[in-house]
C-alpha cells in the first residue's frame, strides 16, 4: 500500500516535470520562415484582382493590404456585373453592395446594403480598424462612409440600367447559376505566414430590395483563422449562410482536411440542407491553409479560380464539382 508520504513525493515529481512536458499542436501559430505568398480568388475577374494583390506580396507587404488592393479591381471596373460599380441592380434599380474584411488577428469589418459607394471593402476596413463595431449597414454604413471622406456615386451604368429595364419587361428571376451573384472573394498568405481574406459583390441580379446574401457576414462568405487557414464563398448566399459556409471549411481543416476536401466535405452540407432548386443553383469555395496549400469545390460544373504564386503565375483553374 502506498503511504501518504510516498504519494506525496510522486505528486511533487509530476508537477515539477510539468514545465518540461511539451503541449502537442496539430496547427503550430506560426510556420518556418522560408514561406511562399500566395494569393487566391474566385472567378476570372480574379485574375486582374491577383495581379494587383500581387504586387503587395511580391514586395513583402501585409496580406490584409494585398486583399484590399485586389478586389478593388473588380470593385471599380464596369464591365464586372456583379461586384460593385456596373453590378446589376435590385428589382427597384438600385445598386447596393455588400463587403466584408479580416486579418490574422481575426479583426475584421463589414458593409451591407451600401449604396453609391465604390469601393465598399476600404469601407469595410475603416469600420474594422475605426470603430468598436464589426458591422454597418444601409444608410448608416453609407452616412460612416461619408464622414469618412468616401465619395458618393451612381454606381448603375447604362448597361447595368438597359440590362434591369429589359429584365422588367418579364420580371423573370430564373438566373443562370453561374451567373448573377459571381462574389469575388481573395484570400492571401503573406511571407510572415499571415493569412487575410475580403469578400465583396453587388449581391444577387434583381434580387429582392434590401436582400442580403452570405458575402458580408464572417463565417458566411468568408472566414480567417490565422492558426488554420482561410475560406471564402461565392454562389447563392442563402444557401452558404445555412451551414455558415466558410466557417466550416475552415473547421474542417482544424480537423486535418485539405484545402479541397474541407471545400467538398462543405459543398455536402450545402446539398444536403438546400432549398433551392439544384438546377438554378451553384455554390462554391475556395481555401487557402498555413502552409500555403489551396484548394476548391464547388456544387455544380463552372466554378473557375485564379492563383497567384512564385510556382502558379496567375493561372486559372477550374474546380472539381459534386453533381
Amino acid at each position: 500500500m502506498t503511504s501518504r508520504r510516498d504519494f506525496l513525493k510522486k505528486s511533487t515529481l509530476a508537477v515539477s516535470i510539468l514545465p518540461f512536458l511539451k503541449p502537442t499542436k496539430v496547427f503550430p501559430k506560426s510556420i518556418s520562415k522560408s514561406v511562399k505568398p500566395v494569393v487566391i480568388s474566385t472567378w476570372h475577374f480574379g485574375v486582374p484582382a491577383n495581379d494587383e494583390a500581387w504586387k503587395v506580396l511580391s514586395t513583402g507587404g501585409r496580406a490584409l493590404d494585398a486583399v484590399e488592393a485586389g478586389v478593388q479591381i473588380p470593385e471599380g471596373d464596369p464591365k464586372v456585373n456583379s461586384v460593385g460599380y456596373g453590378g446589376l441592380p435590385d428589382r427597384e434599380g438600385r445598386v447596393t453592395l455588400d463587403s466584408c474584411i479580416m486579418d490574422e488577428n481575426a479583426n475584421c469589418g463589414s458593409v451591407a446594403f451600401l449604396e453609391n459607394i465604390m469601393h465598399p471593402v476600404c469601407v469595410a476596413r475603416k469600420v474594422m480598424e475605426s470603430t468598436k463595431h464589426i458591422m454597418l449597414v444601409g444608410s448608416g454604413a453609407q452616412k460612416f462612409a461619408v464622414e469618412n471622406g468616401f465619395k458618393k456615386e451612381n454606381l448603375l451604368t447604362p448597361e447595368s440600367k438597359k440590362a434591369w429595364l429589359n429584365w422588367l419587361k418579364n420580371s423573370n428571376f430564373t438566373p443562370d447559376p453561374n451567373l448573377l451573384h459571381d462574389t469575388i472573394g481573395m484570400l492571401a498568405l503573406d511571407i510572415n505566414g499571415n493569412l487575410s481574406g475580403a469578400c465583396t459583390t453587388s449581391g444577387l441580379g434583381y434580387k429582392i430590395h434590401g436582400r442580403v446574401g452570405d458575402s458580408p457576414i464572417i463565417g458566411a462568405g468568408l472566414f480567417v483563422d490565422n492558426e488554420v487557414g482561410a475560406a471564402t464563398a461565392t454562389g447563392t448566399g442563402e444557401e452558404v449562410i445555412r451551414v455558415s459556409g466558410s466557417h466550416t471549411v475552415v473547421e474542417y481543416m482544424r480537423q486535418g482536411y485539405s484545402p479541397m476536401d474541407a471545400c467538398k466535405e462543405t459543398i455536402k452540407r450545402v446539398k444536403a440542407k438546400m432549398k433551392s432548386k439544384e438546377a438554378e443553383t451553384q455554390v462554391a469555395f475556395l481555401a487557402l491553409n498555413k502552409e500555403g496549400t489551396f484548394g476548391a469545390y464547388a456544387l455544380i460544373n463552372g466554378f473557375k479560380y485564379a492563383v497567384y504564386s512564385p510556382e502558379e503565375n496567375n493561372t486559372l483553374k477550374k474546380s472539381d464539382y459534386l453533381n
